[in-house]
């Protein structure tokens, strides 16, 4: 059964640009994990201050092995604290 996770996240204004950059790398590395199926970046056309993130993982095992990840512990230790909010939810796919 896939896991899902949407992630809620606004940036400060003067952290936007080095978030995003740190939040792309984490993207870009978290898609090329064997149990990570989607992971989506979207941005509010109308207020770049404000994220979210779409990620299916293939189980919640694949969720827990990203979570061990380099570059996911990168992420949270430099670019999480530039976060102004961070509100996390996890749900499963119906079918």
């Amino acid at each position: 059964m896939h896991h899902c996770l949407v992630v809620h996240l606004r940036t400060r204004p003067e952290t936007t640009a080095a978030f995003m950059k740190m939040l792309m790398e984490n993207a870009i590395a978290s898609r090329q994990e064997a149990g990570c199926r989607q992971f989506e970046v979207l941005v509010d056309p109308q207020d770049e201050t404000k994220v979210t993130l779409f990620e299916i993982y293939q189980d919640e095992a694949a969720f827990e092995a990203h979570q061990q990840t380099a570059h996911f512990k990168r992420y949270l230790a430099d670019a999480v604290p530039l976060l102004a909010d961070r509100v996390r939810s996890f749900w499963r796919r119906a079918l």
